[in-house]
Order: C-alpha cells, then sequence, then structure tokens
C-alpha cells in the first residue's frame, strides 16, 4: 500500500525541483550567491582595449573585421564607392584601394568578382595592437562591366594565391592596414 503512495511522489518532487530551481535565474548568466538577480554591473576603471581580453576572443574580433573588410573591399569595386571602407581599413591600405577605386572609375569601368577567403591567425605584434592573418584567397571568376551600359566588357584571371594581412587595433576598433600578395597555395 505505501508503494503505491511512494511512487507517484518521486516523478512529483522532480517536477517540483524543476521548476524551483529553473523559476529564477541571472539574466547573465551569473552565479550570485547573495540571492541577487539582478544583472551583474559591468566593471569600471579596468583595462580596456585588445590586451583585457583573452587571445581566442581577441583572434574572432580580428577574423570577423577582416571577413568584414573583404566584403567592403567587394563592395566598394562593385559601386566604384570607397566610402564604406574607413570603418574596416586605415592607412596605408585605405589610401592605396581609395585610389585605385577613383582609377577604376575614372576609366568608366565596375569590377565583380567572387573570392572565397579562409582566413585565420598567425602572428601578432609583440605589443598585441596588431594581428597578422594568412589567407589562402581563391578567386572563383572576376569581370569587368562598363560603368555607362552594364555590359561586361572583359574577365579577369581568377587564382588561388596567399595573402598576408596586418590588421591594428585603433581608435577602439580593429581594421585592416596592409595586405601583401603572397605566391600561390
Amino acid at each position: 500500500m505505501l508503494a503505491r503512495f511512494v511512487r507517484p511522489l518521486g516523478p512529483l518532487a522532480l517536477a517540483g525541483l524543476t521548476v524551483a530551481c529553473g523559476a529564477g535565474s541571472s539574466p547573465g548568466g551569473t552565479f550570485q550567491p547573495s540571492g541577487s538577480l539582478r544583472a551583474p554591473t559591468a566593471p569600471t576603471g579596468g583595462p580596456t582595449g585588445p590586451g583585457a581580453l583573452p587571445t581566442p576572443q581577441i583572434d574572432a574580433q580580428v577574423l570577423r573585421q577582416y571577413n568584414a573588410y573583404q566584403q567592403a573591399y567587394k563592395t566598394a569595386y562593385e559601386r566604384n564607392d570607397p566610402s564604406d571602407l574607413p570603418a574596416v581599413a586605415t592607412d596605408p591600405l585605405l589610401t592605396t584601394v581609395t585610389r585605385d577605386i577613383e582609377r577604376t572609375r575614372a576609366k568608366g569601368e565596375i569590377w565583380r568578382f567572387v573570392n572565397i577567403s579562409n582566413p585565420r591567425v598567425y602572428a601578432r605584434s609583440p605589443d598585441g595592437l596588431t594581428v597578422y592573418v594568412l589567407d589562402c584567397m581563391r578567386t572563383l571568376a572576376v569581370y569587368r562591366y562598363s560603368a555607362k551600359t552594364g555590359r561586361r566588357t572583359g574577365n579577369g584571371e581568377g587564382g588561388r594565391y596567399r595573402y598576408r594581412a596586418a590588421v591594428k587595433y585603433e581608435n577602439s576598433a580593429w581594421k585592416v592596414s596592409d595586405t601583401k600578395r603572397d605566391k600561390a597555395c
């Protein structure tokens, strides 16, 4: 007779514990033994910049910005408009690419291309403010169009080359500052 009452109590007790444990939680996911459910406040006066973060987090930020640069670079050539580049690039690369886009626009050309990027961080400066990215960039297609008519006027060469890029921490953001095309990969 006792087993009839004890058996249903097991699942009932488990359900009660599940509800009790899941009822309140910190929105920030932090354990606060004082019983407070408030979000933790941001530390004040702590270190800022990339030195305050663990290396894997810095690498992830750098690779995100490098990929954002690649997308902005592609868009800038498609539109003949380098105005989005300052958010992801800095000098000397910014000036070099901007001048090339202006020359392309003056010739009445638009370039479109399809790249497959495979970047990885391979080094960093001693102060940690420059991170170096190695990318085996594969260009699948390159097309030149007339800006006036929109017709395709030629093709460029595809290929697979290794690029080395320097990504600098500048004005509270990571920006690509230089790239060099290396040997085939």
